[in-house]
């Protein structure tokens, strides 16, 4: 018998008797998810059929097949589909335009659109319109929807516009149907309230208790006012959709503008359930198909067009489905309300699907959706989109604002800040973005505004630089020197004007020469500039002063808040000692900043003694790694040697007969060089350096963590646990950290655990 380990069982696919256990814990989250799903979904359903001016009974078909169809065909387990507040407007100008059957068939060949472009494999390309623009298309269907609505709340008949409902509301308001009026508003109340209540009482659908209770109350009372109408038996489909016999192009339009808005409103929402859950993500493709499908089935049938509906979803996964199966049953437990109780559909007041409907409006003009696209500065495109769907309609916003992001984009990608200042009797003129024709004009006035016979700093931070461009800046160059003026180019970035005074444009980054960020760069590599000779540049514009000056005008605006928190507080988590090589920058090295690192650096990170210390012959050292232990309370220390040390290659090849100083601090290393001939060798991942230099710099390393141990203050706090001795060596010309294993006896990879030597 072969005996599988715990790790083959858990990874083995599961048998019969795993997968039916598997299967009833499914259903034990996903039957009351189901159930929920279908309290929120009823209501939601007559109240979109409603709006949309169809037969009311078309919702809850459509609520039925998105239910199944689209829940066991679609790509996203936990959506849930069914018809949709966004789909409202479309549906009602073209169900008033081609009548209710021709509407059924658009909703047929719409299905098989979506299918067509799941099978294309592009469902990923909606995913490219902007957010702004969806959220200003949900924006404008919700004020549509919401001034639509309050008419048959106040008792009234809506308009066919929305800019008529918004004219005609005043009027409406002021003639007020009382008991009709009653009944929606106070459904509004009801779910503004049940938002408020606490989580226990909310685990009711809102929608749900609002309509529930309005109808008792309006049973109870008998007031007369406009009810549901659903047919004696609606199980009794005798539907068949019809083609219309003119019209074919506006006919055309309207399959494809369903098939659009369906799809993006599928797809963004199965992208947000996917946020929502950590299980299986949505298969954006399978899901454009599975609403096809189920499109065409509710099409066929009498119902409304499907779409992924965000609100049933959320409602889903936060009662806790797991599988697709809660979706389906959502579906199967409306098709058996509509069998059994569909004579209770008959007592609801239409003023109550109203007000419910007002109020999904309503929600559709999401705040947060508002402050996300001003934060991304695309409030200009969803208040176009927005207006434009109220004002013309949905397909017309839609395009508007996509016109509108586009745009938007093309003056971002080209546009220009360009401004001058003036630096004593000099000149600074800043341009960033994308410097092009369209910034010409701009250009050439804050240019033309520069004295004659002045030297003036033109500094280029572009992402590109045009023809048109290149040329009026080479041109005013030229024109300001000639006039008696000197012109230095700064360029941040690619150096696109870099032989412009030549007339040599950089056409591409594989032309020019490698830029180095700033931030590290020694100022040889982003100071020299061709224009401007070496014996051009003054004594005091040295490069320690040209660095203050790059600090001040690029640096200091934007490490400022952090060191400013700072300012008042000094505690590092790390003493870093190394080598006073100029090569070595310990917060390049370790990525860290301001605040993080305490340095001593010294010529070949070396450790004196304690009793030399003591004794006074070099406090400094002592008084700095008491300080940093006993003051600061680091939590580290780390000893940091290097390759082509020249302390190193002293030791080894001796000393200048001048350096007497050097002679004398270089004795500190004798231990370490006595080390490096008697001790085992020491590796950097199993090599040994070739330099002998190298091999002792790796030695002192070691030899100087001993001698730290030495110190009564780091010896107290390491026998408390308190504080990690680390060794580390940087080798320069291949940019790598090594941080000493005492398990291995060698210097590996910065990512290996980190382990006191002893």
């Amino acid at each position: 018998m072969i005996d599988m380990s715990a790790r083959e069982r858990e990874h083995a696919p599961p048998g019969p008797n795993g997968r039916r256990r598997a299967m009833l814990e499914n259903l034990r989250h996903d039957v009351p998810a189901s159930l929920v799903v279908f309290l929120v979904a009823v209501p939601l359903s007559l109240g979109i059929a409603l709006a949309s001016g169809a037969p009311i009974v078309a919702g809850l078909i459509a609520a039925i097949v998105g239910g199944v169809v689209a829940g066991a065909l679609g790509g996203s387990p936990l959506q849930v589909s069914g018809p949709a507040a966004g789909l409202t407007v479309i549906m009602a100008e073209t169900i008033n335009e081609f009548g209710w059957a021709a509407t059924c068939a658009i909703t047929v060949l719409a299905g098989a659109l979506q299918i067509v472009l799941g099978l294309s494999r592009i469902a990923r390309a909606a995913l490219a319109i902007s957010p702004a623009i969806v959220h200003g298309m949900l924006a404008g269907i919700g004020v549509t929807i919401v001034l639509a609505q309050l008419h048959i709340v106040f008792g009234g008949s809506a308009q066919s516009s929305p800019i008529d409902n918004l004219i005609e509301l005043p009027r409406q308001v002021v003639n007020l149907h009382g008991p009709a009026t009653l009944i929606g508003l106070l459904t509004i109340a009801i779910l503004l309230v049940w938002g408020r209540l606490p989580a226990a009482v909310r685990r009711i659908p809102g929608p749900l208790v609002a309509v529930v209770a309005v109808t008792v109350l309006s049973v109870v009372v008998n007031t007369a006012v406009p009810r549901v109408d659903v047919p004696a038996n609606v199980l009794d489909i005798r539907f068949a959709p019809m083609f219309p016999d003119t019209g074919w192009f506006d006919f055309g339009v309207a399959v494809v503008t369903i098939a659009l808005v369906a799809s993006v409103e599928s797809l963004l929402s199965a992208v947000a359930v996917d946020k929502m859950h950590t299980g299986k993500r949505a298969n954006l493709n399978r899901e454009l198909i599975g609403q096809g499908a189920a499109n065409m089935a509710s099409g066929a049938i009498g119902g409304l067009p499907v779409t992924g509906v965000i609100v049933r979803s959320s409602t889903n996964v936060q009662t806790g489905a797991r599988t697709r199966a809660s979706a389906i049953l959502h579906g199967l437990w409306i098709l058996l309300f509509v069998a059994v109780l569909a004579g209770l559909l008959r007592n609801i007041p239409l003023a109550a699907l109203a007000g419910l409907l007002v109020h999904v409006g309503a929600k559709l003009v999401n705040v947060e959706h508002i402050k996300t696209v001003l934060r991304h500065g695309d409030l200009p495109v969803y208040l176009i989109t927005l207006i434009g769907v109220v004002a013309i309609d949905l397909l017309s916003g839609v395009l508007i604002g996509i016109a509108a992001a586009a745009l938007l984009m093309l003056r971002r990608l080209l546009w220009s800040g360009i401004h001058a200042e003036r630096d004593g009797d000099e000149w600074r003129v800043v341009v960033e973005g994308a410097l092009s024709a369209l910034s010409i004009p701009r250009l050439s006035t804050v240019l033309g505004g520069i004295p004659q016979r002045t030297r003036v700093t033109l500094e280029l931070v572009v992402d590109y630089m045009d023809h048109a461009a290149f040329d009026t800046v080479s041109a005013w160059q030229h024109s300001h020197e000639r006039a008696g003026g000197e012109v230095i180019i700064d360029e941040i970035g690619h150096p696109y004007y870099e032989r412009g005074k030549a007339g040599e444009p950089t056409v591409s980054k594989a032309g020019a020469r490698n830029v180095v960020p700033r931030w590290f760069a020694p100022w040889s590599e982003w100071q020299a500039q061709e224009e401007v000779a070496e014996a051009a540049v003054p004594r005091q514009r040295g490069s320690m002063r040209r660095g203050m000056v790059e600090f001040e005008r690029r640096t200091s605006q934007l490490v400022r808040p952090y060191l400013s928190r700072l300012a008042n507080v000094h505690e590092p988590e790390t003493l870093f000692l190394t080598c006073g090589d100029a090569r070595i920058v310990p917060n390049l090295i370790t990525s860290s900043g301001p605040g993080d690192l305490f340095t001593m650096r010294n010529i070949g990170n070396l450790v004196p003694d304690h009793a030399t210390c003591a004794g006074g012959a070099d406090a400094s050292i002592g008084a700095s790694l008491e300080f940093a232990v006993d003051v600061l309370k680091v939590r580290e220390i780390v000893v940091c040697g290097h390759s082509s040390c020249g302390a190193m290659k002293a030791l080894l090849g001796g000393t200048p007969d001048d350096a007497p100083a050097l002679r004398s601090w270089l004795r500190h290393a004798e231990p370490s060089v006595a080390r490096a001939r008697s001790a085992p060798p020491v590796t950097i991942e199993g090599e040994l350096p070739e330099s002998d230099a190298d091999r002792l710099a790796l030695h002192n390393v070691l030899q100087q963590l001993e001698r730290l141990r030495e110190y009564p203050t780091i010896a107290r706090a390491e026998a408390r646990g308190d504080i990690e001795l680390i060794g580390m060596y940087f080798d320069v010309g291949a940019a790598r950290v090594h941080v000493y294993d005492p398990e291995s006896g060698v210097f590996g990879p910065a990512g290996n655990r980190i382990v006191t030597p002893q």
